[in-house]
């Protein structure tokens, strides 16, 4: 039997929409239209393009395994050098067409077997499928602090950033002390006049050298492909074994040597007073671990301030804490993060019979394995609830969930399927089993981060890459209502 050319909606042209559309295109399906509501392609390594930003996963780990890289510039890849790369591989494979740039989806709906969708240029028409790639890094919190909007000069969320911004001789607040806060600091703290950092929260710090990739060993990577693969695969097996076995409770050894690592380096602050408003009250990896090389050594720079104090408000000239102190500043950075529960939202998602998405997500946003949701046939998730976004390199994630995904949408190609979508009670089996192994897990060990949800529930994966991997290998197609 002949096989169904599916017109195929991408929603988002981030990393892992790029690799979605070029891999569908390569199994013979040519009707795939990305919607991206930006004018340009890269996701968060477009929005974001803040001094110092960079991956937080070796750059030889963090790239498609069907894309080698020979020429990274450094260990871990900083966020321009991560964008032309996107940009490079969607001119290699001759994408760019088949991307609708200033096209936010504002509207997909259920109707007789086929998804509406709407977009901000108007309809556009019937897809026999869906797949979302819009990550989880884009919607930007803003802090609830009075008097915000009367600062003086330059504000903006770190998302947003000024460009063109000149901080040379400038005194700057940044507010918020994850791993955005961390990277701004290190990379601006010699250029100002003074720094305040407003640090409601400390972050446990993992000392990460990053130094560049010498032009011998690039030169080795180009002469053998071969070598960038295993480096590739033995990165893979060192952070999936150690890093991500540890974040879930299944390696304790090597949690307890990156425990060391993050004390240790914490040990490297000389003052004792400023070293104990650095020390978290919570177990290390409880929030989303933030890597280094530079933290420690900015914060204690003369004209570094770390201020624990609480902001009571913002004036026109600085911040005032709730110790009466006004700091005065001259550039309000914004490195509050972002609302990593949103997901497609505020896109109105109306399913089978007329169920919106809200409906089915009104307690938490739960679906199948990150991927699929019920009473939502032939719509597809790419880190979508539950998805390992804390604990693998998220290209890697990308790919086994879309290589999930894919084997379903083949069976909607196959003709003898128009219809699929997860059942219920598989989908709530999962989400009592992911309920139940959470608690194993060091998200759940005490800690306020962005993992948890409004309702308290840890929005991850809590097992193993392995086990990942394995559910990622084939679908159990009982568990899949087909019409």
């Amino acid at each position: 039997m002949a096989q169904r050319n599916l017109r195929i909606a991408i929603i988002g042209a981030g990393a892992s929409g790029i690799m979605s559309l070029i891999k569908m295109r390569e199994r013979g399906l040519t009707d795939v239209t990305i919607f991206e509501k930006a004018g340009r392609l890269g996701g968060t390594w477009r929005d974001n393009r803040y001094p110092g930003l960079s991956c937080d996963v070796p750059s030889h780990l963090y790239r498609y395994s069907f894309e080698p890289n020979p020429d990274w510039s450094r260990v871990c890849s900083p966020g321009p050098e991560i964008l032309a790369y996107l940009e490079r591989v969607v001119e290699k494979h001759g994408i760019a067409p088949h991307i609708r740039y200033d096209s936010e989806v504002t509207r997909a709906e259920f109707q007789d077997g086929q998804w509406l969708l709407e977009t901000t240029q108007g309809p556009q028409g019937a897809f026999d499928a869906v797949l979302v790639a819009v990550g989880v890094l884009h919607h930007p919190v803003y802090p609830d602090i009075a008097g915000l909007e009367c600062f003086a000069g330059p504000s903006f969320h770190t998302s947003r950033w000024a460009d063109g911004i000149d901080l040379a001789g400038r005194r700057v607040g940044i507010i918020g002390t994850g791993s955005t806060a961390t990277q701004i600091t290190g990379a601006i703290v010699d250029e100002v006049s003074h720094l305040a950092l407003f640090m409601r929260t400390p972050q446990w710090i993992l000392p990460l050298p990053n130094p560049p990739i010498p032009e011998e060993e690039k030169a080795r990577y180009r002469a053998n492909p071969e070598l960038v693969d295993d480096t590739y695969r033995r990165y893979a097996s060192d952070f999936n074994s150690g890093f991500a076995s540890a974040v879930v409770g299944a390696a304790p050894e090597r949690y307890a040597e990156i425990e060391a690592a993050c004390k240790g380096y914490l040990a490297s602050v000389r003052d004792p007073d400023l070293r104990a408003r650095l020390t978290p009250d919570y177990r290390v990896m409880c929030k989303r671990m933030i890597m280094s090389d530079n933290f420690y050594e900015a914060v204690q720079k003369p004209n570094a301030e770390v201020v624990r104090e609480a902001i009571r408000q913002i004036e026109p000239q600085g911040v005032r804490t709730a110790d009466g102190r006004l700091h005065q500043i001259d550039v309000l950075v914004l490195a509050t993060g972002f609302d990593t529960h949103r997901f497609v939202r505020p896109m109105t998602v109306i399913g089978r019979n007329g169920r919106s998405l809200d409906e089915v997500w009104a307690n938490a946003n739960e679906g199948y394995l990150g991927v699929t949701v019920p009473g939502l046939p032939n719509w597809f998730m790419i880190g979508g609830p539950n998805s390992p976004i804390g604990n693998f390199s998220w290209l890697l994630t990308a790919e086994n969930q879309f290589n999930y995904a894919m084997q379903l949408i083949d069976r909607l190609r196959s003709g003898n399927v128009r219809e699929i979508e997860p059942k219920v009670e598989a989908v709530r089996a999962f989400n009592a089993a992911v309920k139940a192994k959470m608690p194993d897990t060091i998200w759940a060990s005490g800690c306020d981060s962005w993992y948890v949800d409004k309702n308290g529930n840890v929005a991850s994966w809590p097992w193993t890459y392995e086990k990942f991997e394995a559910d990622m290998r084939e679908p159990v197609l009982d568990d899949y209502e087909m019409v």
